[in-house]
């Protein structure tokens, strides 16, 4: 199987200043999906500019034709799954049909306590995933919902006429934990990762793919549980948090080996940050284009 290069379109610039132009620019680019982080803030931009991943998306909806569009990734933290529903129902309608969710179990950023709430510990975001997700389906797949749970409600929720993709819009479960990954098994169209966040730091490239290749071991283990085929989950890798950083995007010949040696671990698609200046995800604008459009042909 050939591998798929997306992008991931941080929202920190506005739409005429060139957010727009970034969202075009990638579908002339051929990447498969432009993803944008669902957050309230994130990190370094917390006290810039940060604009809202829908309207984003709903915009970039009406400003592409073939991309496919998506979240990366959306979290319990600040969302609800009956408004959720809504949005994304509507969403796939204006993109006709190219939405995917990206979903996981949320971090302890500032998204964590923005509504006013503690941060809730990695149990507690677990059980509260463990909830929404199977909500989120039912909501997406069913014409009326009524549902009463440990943390999410619906009454008679409507969300008619539904997805344009049948029977719902495909779900991206980010997760490495066991809680997770059967989550992704059970709901997920496909599995993310960043790699494992030890290693970030200290790690060598070689640990991170050994890394990796036990969280593919153990996503097959999940699948195996709830008798699915793995090799029917799309994986995705979201780059930029392995111990690599940014050296695969030094180059073409940087990044097809690095591509190449995730590809073998059963990786059917590649998430490239849109180069940011001053940022972690600063990168060469010229290479990081020369791989959009070359690295595709080598690695099919």
């Amino acid at each position: 199987m050939s591998l798929r290069l997306s992008t991931v379109i941080l929202p920190y610039r506005r739409w005429h200043e060139g957010g727009r132009a970034a969202w075009t620019r990638a579908e002339q680019l051929g990447f498969h999906t432009g993803y944008t982080y669902d957050h309230l803030s994130w990190r370094s931009f917390r006290d810039g500019p940060w604009f809202g991943a829908v309207p984003t998306l709903t915009a970039a909806a009406a400003t592409t034709e073939r991309m496919r569009l998506g979240t990366l990734v959306t979290s319990p933290n600040f969302r609800h799954p009956v408004t959720l529903a809504k949005e994304l129902i509507s969403l796939d309608d204006i993109s006709g049909g190219r939405l995917t969710l990206g979903i996981g179990a949320g971090g302890t950023g500032f998204d964590a306590t923005a509504l006013g709430q503690e941060p809730w510990t990695p149990r507690e975001r677990a059980d509260r995933l463990a909830e929404f997700v199977p909500l989120l389906d039912r909501l997406l797949t069913e014409d009326t919902v009524s549902y009463e749970g440990d943390f999410y409600s619906a009454h008679e929720a409507r969300n008619i006429p539904g997805c344009v993709q049948r029977p719902r819009l495909p779900f991206a479960v980010a997760a490495t934990g066991p809680r997770g990954l059967r989550l992704a098994a059970r709901y997920g169209q496909a599995w993310v990762t960043t790699g494992d966040p030890q290693l970030y730091e200290e790690g060598t490239p070689e640990q991170s793919v050994q890394a990796l290749r036990g969280q593919v071991e153990k996503l097959g283990g999940a699948c195996e549980a709830v008798g699915r085929d793995v090799s029917g989950l799309d994986k995705i890798l979201l780059t930029g948090f392995t111990p690599d950083r940014g050296r695969p995007l030094e180059s073409l010949d940087a990044f097809v080996d690095f591509a190449g040696r995730h590809q073998e671990l059963g990786f059917t698609e590649i998430v490239l940050h849109w180069p940011i200046p001053d940022s972690d995800f600063a990168a060469d604008e010229k290479v990081f284009e020369q791989i959009a459009t070359d690295a595709p042909a080598q690695l099919a």
